[in-house]
């Protein structure tokens, strides 16, 4: 975007801030974005074999951001190995486990794109927690066993976890269970067939039950406690975790309306811009933070879909959309030339707008 810009506004001051909504590259915008520091560590993946996760230290080692996806997300698994009922989150109790090795005082976590179904019971094992079945031993991995749940004992948990605030990039309001709950929505494709569903299911209702009885939570009831296969629950009711909304969190970490308040054009953009996209995506709370300062906005991606009313986004702050491709072409085609796609939409939007200048000025 900005070589295609400064060929045409070679004086102008260009301020770029990496941007993400605690999806998948919510690590490395952040990193990028604060001048901070990547990590890596060995933890188990979605299917018990190790794997190695990144995840960022920022705000000079105080602040650890974690994406869940790195170590318990969809990605690490096969299309053909998929399977919701084993798939755990220890890796990223793991990760959390890390980031309190390195001594910070704040997790911010983003939880898109995980693999699993198991309530975030993995993640609790990993960091002390037992999950014990009838006869006080710990339950197997995955959503599939959450239902021999019968005890809690956290006595053996990691106290350092009381003494970290933990904030969690969560842009969705599923409940635990039911038709809006984890395994409905989300287990399909986690590669859940209708009956594993219905399994799924009735074991997050009766590890949400346990909680209710014996912690005094009710997460069966709460509003994104069905995030990530239900690690929204269990990072509420066991880690104090406070669910935020992804780009609002991302925005304050940047400090981006500093930046914003004072430019003269905001440029945001993403792989697609359609109706999903006014639900918490980065463009939307981008142009809507510019609105607030009357900063016009252009996004540029790849698809637009906003079935002929250009207006409704308007309303977001998205005073124009353009779309990065230059006719009738192949997916592959497009991935594969992206980068001189932007280039050359982002100059042409540019000349545009010179264009417009000296109309005005004559």
């Amino acid at each position: 975007m900005e070589e295609g810009f400064k060929e045409i506004f070679p004086s102008s001051e260009y301020v770029k801030i990496p941007m993400a909504d605690g999806g998948e590259g919510t690590v490395h915008a952040l990193v990028r974005a604060c001048d901070g520091d990547l990590k890596e560590a060995s933890v188990r993946g979605p299917l018990g074999d190790t794997v190695k996760a990144s995840y960022g230290l920022i705000q000079n080692g105080r602040t650890a951001v974690i994406e869940m996806s790195a170590a318990s997300g969809l990605p690490l698994v096969a299309p053909t190995q998929r399977r919701p009922l084993d798939a755990t989150t220890w890796g990223t109790g793991e990760l959390i486990k890390a980031a309190l090795d390195d001594g910070v005082q704040r997790i911010i976590m983003g939880i898109g794109g995980s693999a699993t179904n198991d309530g975030g019971a993995g993640m609790l094992q990993a960091l002390g927690y037992k999950l014990l079945d009838y006869n006080g031993q710990q339950i197997g991995d995955g959503g599939g066993q959450l239902h021999q749940l019968y005890k809690i004992d956290t006595s053996e948990c990691d106290t350092r976890l009381s003494e970290v605030k933990i904030e969690v990039a969560c842009d969705v309001d599923n409940p635990l269970i039911g038709p809006r709950g984890a395994s409905y929505v989300y287990g399909p494709q986690k590669g859940a067939s209708e009956d594993m569903v219905k399994i799924l299911d009735h074991n997050l209702a009766h590890y949400g039950q346990t909680i209710k009885d014996q912690l005094g939570i009710d997460v069966l009831n709460m509003k994104g406690a069905g995030a990530a296969g239900g690690i929204g629950a269990a990072l509420v009711a066991f880690l104090g975790a406070e669910l935020r909304s992804g780009i609002d969190l991302m925005v304050s970490i940047t400090r981006l309306e500093s930046y914003v308040k004072d430019a003269s054009l905001v440029i945001t953009g993403e792989g697609r811009i359609d109706q999903q996209s006014l639900h918490g995506k980065v463009p939307v709370g981008v142009a809507q933070l510019a609105q607030r300062h009357g900063v016009p906005v252009i996004c540029i991606a790849g698809t637009i879909q906003t079935e002929g009313n250009d207006n409704h986004f308007a309303q977001y702050g998205m005073d124009k959309l353009f779309s990065i491709v230059p006719g009738v072409i192949s997916i592959d085609e497009a991935m594969a030339n992206a980068q001189q796609y932007v280039y050359q939409t982002s100059r042409r939007i540019a000349s545009a707008l010179k264009l417009g200048q000296s109309l005005i000025n004559e």
